[in-house]
């Protein structure tokens, strides 16, 4: 099928069209920039110019297409809106996409986080949180899925705390940055925090299988690690860095303070078990291993 994706140059986006192609889909994708433009079509995608916010190219890339993945969403967080502005850029866009296939029963699917459950793993069956600092996401990912009962085969892939690749991505890839601008490898609360992750290719490889295959309205968990504690995240960072390993404020880490410090381990048992996902590549600190100095 050809399958049009959005944020197709990102760590799990290059992956997700990498991923389609090798298994002979055609891929449209939405460059915002000349250079986009030239990456996806060096990666054998065919661009589609425009951004998130133009919301006349997204109707016409879904029109083209056979099925839509949605993964673009701005990390320009300056400001104290930053990150609020970005939600509603994000809500707007999957809402003019689902609303482009009702009626078609063309599968669309996006991406949220995995939830928080106090005491134990999150599961597939757990609701996204509907208060906190990126509730918006939430609400527009349920409202995606809820055009199940208007012909749209919506389904979502719901991301751990870090997506990496080579010691780079998600919020273990945030702490690096951090430590690499400070001078140290710092951590919010006690450490004791579970964060889970996934390699970006394993996590390409579930988005093919939703889009192919995933019953609308359902939700599935792309957690190939179930939880790394942050302080051994960190202790991995300041010894490939050379670094001091250190507690640091929450208030540290703006917007994402309250999320950093949060207990949310998550399992993937209902989604291996039901689409056959099986992640192979290496897990988060083994990964970070390739972070150079």
């Amino acid at each position: 099928m050809q399958v049009f994706v959005t944020g197709g140059t990102g760590t799990i986006g290059s992956a997700v069209v990498a991923e389609l192609s090798a298994n002979g889909h055609k891929v449209l994708a939405l460059a915002r920039s000349e250079d986009s433009a030239r990456t996806l079509a060096d990666a054998g995608a065919e661009p589609l110019r425009g951004g998130l916010d133009d919301l006349d190219v997204l109707r016409a890339g879904a029109a083209r297409s056979d099925g839509v993945i949605s993964l673009a969403f701005s990390h320009d967080f300056g400001g104290p809106d930053g990150l609020a502005t970005a939600i509603a850029q994000e809500s707007a866009a999957m809402a003019t996409l689902g609303d482009a296939l009702l009626g078609s029963d063309r599968p669309i699917v996006t991406v949220s986080g995995t939830p928080w459950v106090a005491g134990r793993a999150a599961t597939e069956q757990d609701p996204l949180p509907l208060e906190g600092p990126v509730a918006g996401r939430a609400r527009s990912v349920n409202a995606l899925l809820a055009l199940a009962a208007q012909g749209v085969r919506a389904t979502a892939v719901r991301m751990p705390r870090t997506v990496h690749n080579q010691g780079r991505g998600g919020f273990a890839g945030m702490l690096t940055e951090r430590a690499r601008s400070s001078g140290i490898a710092g951590y919010p609360g006690d450490g004791s925090q579970r964060w889970p992750a996934v390699h970006a290719v394993d996590a390409a490889v579930l988005f093919r299988l939703a889009l192919e295959s995933a019953p609308a309205g359902t939700a599935w968990h792309a957690v190939a690690d179930e939880g790394d504690r942050v302080r051994d995240i960190a202790a991995v960072i300041g010894r490939r860095l050379d670094l001091p390993v250190e507690q640091v404020p929450v208030e540290n880490f703006g917007p994402f303070g309250p999320v950093f410090v949060t207990d949310q381990p998550a399992s993937s048992a209902h989604t291996r078990e039901t689409l056959g996902w099986t992640p192979t590549h290496p897990g988060l600190l083994a990964d970070l291993e390739n972070i150079g100095k």
